[in-house]
């Protein structure tokens, strides 16, 4: 090969590797109030609120439009890595470190219900979409269904060999996801409580999962600096997304599906596009580790959660979600 053509050849490859030109998020403001680090962000689906949990053992409910707090919601005991809304916005529900899940009322910032019934730290939470089940993951090894009108253990998902870092239901509910330290990703019959299939793939611990919003696509976060897409039905691996140099904590779909947010130990969010797994951006801005990422209900906001103590809510332009 010449000089000219091996040129060539370089600059296609830069080209083909670098993160999209498009215009990146851009920071629109920052929540301070946690005393220790925001391991969760969600947002209502409404779009009007934002939780996180902490470190500090406490949720934090804040007003999107205004960036203020609303309320903190204190019964833990010890942290909290995890927090969801259910579907109608009427409860948040928070899992911890002292093996337990609280429901608070949303309106009035009630304690509702305690659940208990794990022996190690809860690390992930999420409701069915249409808000009956409540899935939970833990240390202990073990996914748990709640029913969420009566607090009652539905069932208890046995199969992983290491803790349960994450779980999410897919669009229609009749799918479970969990990630583990067992490097796997499990998919589960939710009405049977059956197991479907085991995901490898990953050669560390799998930190987290998210389904894509029709339920199509599987994304999967791992301490190997990957996040890997699979084919939610096949459990077929469809494409493995390089670009952090440590380890990816957290991941969020944008509402059309065509963007996928993550977040890791390298304090950076990177934003990749779905169908041809470029990277379109990466955003910079917090001191340390980012546990959580999420886009709001109509994808124009990314909320981030970090071990620098801060909330970050970042606009996306139409530009970056691929409208």
């Amino acid at each position: 090969m010449n000089a000219k053509v091996w040129l060539v050849a370089l600059c296609c490859l830069a080209m083909a590797h670098s993160p999209v030109s498009a215009q990146e998020p851009k920071e629109r403001t920052t929540l301070e109030g946690h005393t220790f680090t925001v391991f969760s962000v969600v947002f209502s689906r409404d779009g009007k609120l934002l939780a996180s949990g902490s470190a500090d053992k406490t949720i934090k409910l804040w007003d999107v439009k205004t960036g203020k707090e609303k309320v903190t919601l204190q019964a833990h005991t010890k942290i909290v890595p995890a927090v969801a809304f259910s579907p109608d916005v009427s409860l948040v529900v928070s899992g911890s470190a002292d093996k337990t899940i609280k429901l608070w009322d949303v309106m009035t910032g009630k304690l509702r219900n305690t659940l208990e019934g794990h022996t190690g730290i809860v690390w992930g939470i999420a409701f069915s979409p249409d808000g009956t089940l409540l899935a939970s993951g833990s240390a202990d090894k073990t996914i748990k269904l709640w029913d969420v009108k009566t607090g009652m253990e539905n069932a208890t998902l046995r199969g992983h060999t290491q803790g349960v870092r994450s779980v999410a239901f897919n669009a229609d509910g009749t799918q479970l996801a969990s990630a583990s330290g067992d490097k796997t990703v499990r998919l589960w019959d939710v009405k049977a409580g059956k197991l479907q299939r085991t995901l490898q793939g990953h050669t560390n611990t799998v930190t987290a999962v998210a389904f894509s919003p029709n339920g199509g696509l599987l994304a999967s976060a791992s301490v190997d600096q990957t996040v890997r897409l699979w084919d939610a039905k096949t459990g077929q691996e469809m494409a493995v997304l390089k670009g952090h140099t440590r380890a990816v904590s957290a991941l969020s779909f944008s509402p059309d599906g065509r963007t996928l947010a993550s977040c890791g130990d390298d304090k950076t969010i990177k934003m990749w596009d779905v169908k041809t797994g470029q990277e379109q951006a990466t955003l910079k801005g917090h001191k340390a580790t980012v546990f959580s990422v999420a886009f709001s209900p109509d994808g124009t906001l990314l909320a981030s959660g970090s071990d620098d103590h801060t909330v970050k809510l970042w606009d996306v332009p139409a530009t970056t979600k691929g409208q």
